[in-house]
């Protein structure tokens, strides 16, 4: 019973994107970027605007999958990554949205916000500026 609880949860976050706000001036990021902006390395989007990172919520299996596929690490290794950079005050975590409708919400409304969310269906109010499974 536990094991097909774990196949069910799977798909359900199977097709992770990145999504930035439209007037961010990035029309698509690479990888690097992504991790780049996501880990605090540097924070700018092509264009010159600031991007603001956005995570889901601690808990969400969005979260775990988000960062094993993009740089592969557990959510564990990523906290304690984060708890040395804000020890040594060179920079802060992402903000952190209650749920993935949320993060929608916040990007939808900051041109400087960019998150990830399950893929979309006929959303205009963002776009697509990465695709984690690919």
């Amino acid at each position: 019973m536990i094991l097909a609880g774990l196949f069910l949860s799977a798909p359900a976050c199977a097709d992770l994107v990145v999504i930035a706000h439209p007037k961010s001036g990035a029309e698509q990021l690479s990888k690097e970027q992504v991790v780049n902006i996501f880990l605090g390395r540097f924070r700018q989007f092509p264009s010159g605007i600031a991007a603001e990172p956005i995570d889901q919520a601690a808990t969400s299996s969005e979260k775990a999958v988000f960062y094993q596929r993009l740089v592969g690490k557990e959510l564990a290794e990523i906290n304690a990554y984060w708890a040395r950079l804000v020890f040594s005050g060179r920079t802060q975590p992402p903000r952190q949205a209650a749920s993935a409708a949320q993060v929608l919400e916040m990007v939808a409304a900051n041109p400087g916000a960019i998150g990830y969310i399950e893929r979309p269906k006929n959303e205009s109010r963002v776009k697509i500026v990465f695709d984690v499974e690919k």
